[in-house]
Order: structure tokens, then sequence, then C-alpha cells
């Protein structure tokens, strides 16, 4: 029986769910692509490339970095939203409306770039960081709302135990329990820790595309318990609505990120720091940054 705890610390048991549809193997195991160090950051790599959105739908990338001394200064988003959780070190943001945060390990935040934002993402009083940045799609009917920073305390999401794990819901709904972001679109975020022996059967809606990425450590996936390691992406395709299963189980002590979202089946255009439909919209969104639309671009954050 998993166990789950609210941000107040209330301890309530969850009694498995028994409309699970499906036990879901993966379709494939991916690896990163490493890029190495940059102007911005000490190393990094793709989780997951932008190589093919309709295939990863609605997600368009998942970047994994390490930075210290510069970070990422001042750029513009239009179209789609950040989801970025803080591995290890500390986070600082800034954005052009004046808005500062300073993240701590196992924090997230959501921002939804929408219409256009300019912001900067730092490491705290240049001390290293290690961060995932999932880049979500938005619909064509969303991609020019109202911006929106969420930041999301680990202390601040539930909690749900099972035997040797902890995993933390941030958005939609996973095993009943909900997350606390706000959506604009339907998707699943959880962070995940397990003991060596621990397991978790991750509940999500069926008819999401899902993946997980093991952070490190190494586990076993679905009910053939395929080995997925440390470094590596387990990918789940959509099926039929309903609930599916995805069994996980810990070879040894590992961290690792879930996420699932429902596909937008939308053309989807990606250049730098834009998401839209096309290649006019990324243009549009280019001539609408540099003709000062975005706002103010800050001159310090320091």
């Amino acid at each position: 029986m998993d166990r789950f705890r609210d941000s107040t610390g209330s301890d309530t048991a969850i009694e498995p769910t028994s409309s699970t549809d499906r036990r879901c193997s993966p379709q494939r195991i991916g690896g990163v692509l490493h890029k190495g160090a940059g102007e911005q950051v000490d190393d990094s790599a793709f989780v997951l490339a932008p190589d093919d959105l309709k295939e990863s739908d609605p997600f368009v990338l998942l970047d994994q970095a390490w930075f210290s001394k510069v970070g990422f200064d001042w750029h513009p988003h239009r179209g789609f939203e950040t989801v970025t959780l803080v591995v290890e070190g500390q986070l600082e943001h800034h954005d052009n409306a004046g808005g500062h945060g300073v993240l701590d390990p196992g924090d997230l935040q959501w921002v939804t770039a929408g219409s256009g934002v300019i912001h900067a993402e730092l490491a705290y009083r240049r001390r290293p960081v290690q961060t995932l940045q999932l880049w979500v799609n938005l619909p064509r009917r969303k991609k020019m709302s109202q911006p929106r920073y969420q930041n999301l305390r680990a202390a601040s999401a539930p909690l749900v135990e099972g035997p040797g794990s902890r995993v933390r819901i941030f958005a939609g709904d996973i095993n009943g329990v909900h997350g606390p972001a706000e959506l604009h679109h339907p998707v699943t975020v959880a962070h995940a820790h397990y003991e060596e022996g621990g397991s978790f059967t991750h509940e999500i809606p069926g008819d999401h595309n899902g993946f997980l990425y093991v952070v490190s450590g190494s586990v076993l996936v679905g009910p053939d318990r395929m080995p997925v390691e440390n470094g590596h992406t387990a990918w789940f395709p959509p099926g039929e609505p309903g609930l599916t299963g995805i069994e996980v189980h810990a070879t040894q002590a590992t961290q690792l990120v879930f996420y699932s979202g429902l596909p937008i089946r939308e053309p989807a255009f990606a250049y730098g720091p834009f998401v839209m439909n096309d290649r006019s919209g990324v243009a549009k969104a280019i001539e609408d940054y540099q003709s000062g639309k975005f706002g103010p671009i800050p001159t310090t954050h320091r």
C-alpha cells in the first residue's frame, strides 16, 4: 500500500488503484546527446533533442545543464512552457517584469512563455547548479496566453511513498494524487527517489505520451523488467483513455523524473527560443521581440 503525504505533512494511505487498464512496457530506450561546455554552461546534454516533435508531442526538448559562473543570461521565449527542476545547487531567476527568486534542490519553476517573456536563469552566487529543463508545447489557441511564473517548492508538492520510494507530484494526476501546478494543457510531472530494491507504479492517463529519465542509479521498468540505466530514458506511447500503470523497480539507489502529456496533434515549428505552429509564426515572434513587444531587456540582474 502506498502512502500519500500532503504539503501540511498529513499522512494518508492510498489503496492500489483497481481500475488500471493496462501495464505498459517501454516502447523504446534512449540515451542523451552530450553537448559539452559552452559560453553559458560548464556542461550540458539533450536528454530529449528537438528532432521529431511529432513523436515527442507535446514535449519539445529536455535539457540537462551544469553551470556556475554564467548560466543563461537574458533571453526571450514565446509559444510554449518551460518546466525547470533544480537537481543540485540553487537557481536564481529574474524576469523583465521585475520578478526575482531563488530555487533550492527539488524545487520546480513552471514558466508559461505564452505571448512572450524575457528572463535570466543563473547559478545563485555563482555556485554550481544542475538543472533539468523541459519544454512543453502549447496548443495553437494557447500560444499567446498571458505569461505566468509558478515557483513550486518541493515541500508544496504532495508526496506519495511506496515500498522504498518517494515520489513528488508537481503536475497532473498520478495515482489519484493531484499536483499543485496550474496547467494550460494536460501533463503530469513527478520527481522520484528510490532506495535499492524500492518500487512504485506510476498510474497515469492512458492516452498520454510519457517518458522517464534516470538522473542517477538504475531501474527495471514494466512487466518485462526492462533495464534502464543512469542517463537513459524510457518512452511509453499513448494508448486508449483510462489508466496506464508503469512499474518501476530500483536495482540501486535511484533518482528519476517522470513526464507525460496529452498529444496536441498540431503542426509545430521550433527555432531558437520560440515554438510556434509554423515558420511564419516564428518570424513574427522574432520581429515582435526585436521591436520591443516583449518588453524592455534589462541591462543587469546582479
